[in-house]
């Protein structure tokens, strides 16, 4: 067996059997190779094991950012500077502008219990008035008021299946 530069290719102990091979100098203890369908295999299980912990953590951050959605009823003892994203009727009559922004009442979406009163500042959507279902986020203050956030204020369309005329 000649080698490269001429000279027969011999190992350290002279066997010609076992000449150099491709991993003989790379450091591997191991000479034998993977097998291909073994590897992708485990890149198979390796990527599939990362997918499912990514879906895991993105269910687990989707419901753990949530803030529980309340009506009125249940936020008058609602604790101060927590959030929550209040959903229920605007009251008929109540709606007053201001130059920051409006002050109106909110009652349970079935029309019983008290009401809460709103201050908001912020985009107001061409379908809110009196009687319509909105949901808005915020917190409660001290004085029991619901503090709006700025630009969060989503006005339910009445459906066109119901039969009360709320339009």
């Amino acid at each position: 067996m000649q080698g490269v530069d001429g000279h027969s290719a011999r190992s350290a102990s002279g066997d010609p059997l076992h000449a150099r091979s491709p991993t003989a100098n790379s450091g591997c203890d191991n000479p034998h190779l993977v097998d291909p369908q073994r590897k992708r295999k485990i890149r198979l299980v390796v990527a599939l094991s990362v997918a499912v912990l990514l879906a895991g953590a993105l269910v687990y951050t989707s419901f753990s950012a949530a803030t529980p959605a309340k009506e009125p009823s249940q936020l008058l003892s609602a604790a101060p500077g927590m959030s929550y994203d209040l959903t229920g009727r605007v009251v008929k009559g109540s709606i007053r502008r201001q130059d920051e922004g409006l002050r109106f009442r909110v009652a349970d979406r079935d029309g019983n219990g008290e009401s809460i009163p709103v201050t908001y500042s912020g985009t107001v959507p061409d379908p809110f008035r009196g009687g319509r279902e909105i949901v808005l986020t915020g917190e409660v203050d001290r004085g029991g008021v619901f503090v709006g956030q700025p630009d969060t204020l989503v006005t339910k369309c009445p459906s066109k299946f119901t039969t009360s005329n709320d339009s």
